[in-house]
């Protein structure tokens, strides 16, 4: 059976669908995963799934000096990541974009493997266009992405099977909500700080006409005994809180993003501010509320008074609701196993 070598990580957001990607293919390839000791060595880890470890340094934005070791420190990343595939002997290195995807992109080439690359975000990152020149393509979530590559291919974007809503009434009686609307908060994999800290502020005034379920990130919870407000710091199975959220509030993250809309959740996205990214979750958002997919909120104009009238706004929007409705997402799981199959099935190594 040939094998596939998944990269990505430094966030969930790089991690998940790689996952659900492999999902897909079991049976009909090995699947391995290839990363940092970070976030994506401890999902695989819980996932059972076989992870090989090497160093990858990370781009310091805005900061000269920080940065002038990494010539040195990514061609000591590529010498690992080549002996982890000298090894494996993959047919094909599936890249989901990141720090992370570099040095083994890298490495790939250098060994003649093939590789292929999914980009998530509307604005491409700094990875995937290094990537991009030598993969065989460069899938992408958004169509106008896919224009901004030589070889790029609209695709869609992988969704996770557990991020499919699941039973409401199983989700309610879980959580311990009541029978009133819900609003699902989430500020990304490790919590949003601003987010969290607006949403208690009002969280009585909130929670008197509704019910709260707020993932806050790990280390983030605090003693509220407030009647219909849920705490948690993390929830694997994201598809019981789809399942219970009349709407949402969370940051732009594609892959989120994605999950809420096709979904059809009325949500609130409160995009990082360029700077603490390089502005995609600002472009994300903008992009899906131009379509009139959701609301944004920029972080600037976040207030406790402001978060609480956009959420009861949020839960009345009848026109974003019925946009939703008819909202019809390509299969991107479907586009992309298939790709990755095609070009398994043509390589010449492995």
């Amino acid at each position: 059976m040939k094998k596939i070598m998944f990269c990505g990580g430094g966030s969930a957001g790089h991690v998940m669908p790689n996952i659900a990607l492999a999902r897909e293919l079991e049976g009909k390839f090995e699947t391995e995963y290839m990363g940092t000791e970070g976030i994506e060595y401890a999902i695989c880890r819980s996932e059972g799934i076989k992870f090989f470890t090497f160093s990858a340094p990370k781009l310091v934005r805005g900061k000269i000096f920080a940065n002038l070791g990494i010539p040195a420190q990514l061609k000591r990343s590529v010498d690992e990541a080549k002996n982890i595939l000298l090894r494996e002997k993959p047919c094909l290195l599936f890249c989901k974009g990141g720090y992370v995807s570099l040095p083994p992109a890298l490495a790939a080439k250098k060994l003649g493997i093939p590789v292929l690359t999914h980009e998530s975000d509307l604005s491409p990152g700094l990875a995937n266009k290094i990537i991009s020149r030598f993969a065989l393509a460069t899938l992408t979530s958004f169509p106008e992405t896919a224009e901004k590559f030589a070889r790029g291919r609209y695709c869609g974007s992988p969704i996770r099977r557990e991020a499919r809503r699941g039973s409401r009434a199983r989700a309610m009686e879980k959580f311990g909500l009541d029978a009133r609307p819900t609003v699902l908060v989430f500020g990304g994999g490790s919590g949003s700080k601003a987010i969290n800290a607006a949403l208690r502020e009002k969280i009585k005034d909130i929670c008197a006409e509704y019910n709260v379920l707020h993932v806050c990130g790990k280390g983030n919870k605090i003693d509220a005994k407030v009647y219909g407000y849920v705490q948690a710091e993390f929830i694997a199975d994201i598809g019981e809180a789809y399942a219970c959220a009349d709407c949402a509030v969370a940051r732009a993250g594609s892959n989120s993003a994605f999950e809420l809309i096709t979904n059809g959740i009325p949500t609130l996205f409160i995009p990082l501010e360029n700077g603490a990214t390089r502005g995609d979750q600002v472009k994300n958002a903008e992009y899906f509320a131009k379509a009139g997919l959701c609301r944004i909120l920029r972080e600037k104009e976040l207030s406790p008074e402001k978060l609480k009238e956009k959420i009861f706004e949020l839960m009345g929007d009848r026109q974003l609701k019925n946009n939703l409705k008819d909202f019809n997402p390509p299969r991107g799981n479907e586009r992309i196993v298939a790709e990755i199959e095609r070009a398994a099935i043509h390589s010449k190594t492995g």
